[in-house]
């Protein structure tokens, strides 16, 4: 079983920058693609970033596509979500999540295509 914990998130000026960290504890977590994904009140969970396990692949939402930046340190365990040029639009519950992808590198869009998920960090952007 894999546990998945974020942290990083806050209170932060629009223009400001802010570094989530989702740490993977239970088992590796290199053999497994990472998703950040984000969540208002009473809207679905939506996609952010995503990477794959070795971390040579990832994509972003159109929304942070030159913003944010996904990495991982497998060494460490620990994927990465360094947002700049935060809005009040990014304010949010990100969430990150892991599939295990022991024969290939891809990586995922939908929340049903992950079977493990953190408990979230909010990030409040303010204008």
């Amino acid at each position: 079983q894999v546990q998945l914990v974020e942290s990083g998130g806050g209170l932060v000026q629009a223009g400001g920058s802010l570094r989530l960290s989702c740490v993977a504890s239970g088992r590796s977590f290199s053999n497994a693609a990472v998703g950040w994904f984000r969540q208002t009140p009473g809207k679905e969970r939506a996609f952010v970033s995503t990477i794959s396990r070795g971390g040579g692949r990832s994509d972003y939402a159109e929304s942070v596509k030159g913003r944010f930046t996904i990495s991982r340190d497998n060494a460490k365990n620990t994927v990465y979500l360094q947002m700049s040029s935060l809005t009040p639009e990014d304010t949010a519950v990100y969430y990150c999540a892991a599939r295990e992808t022991p024969y290939s590198d891809g990586y995922y869009y939908d929340t049903f295509q992950y079977n493990h998920w953190g408990q979230g960090t909010q990030v409040t952007v303010s204008s």
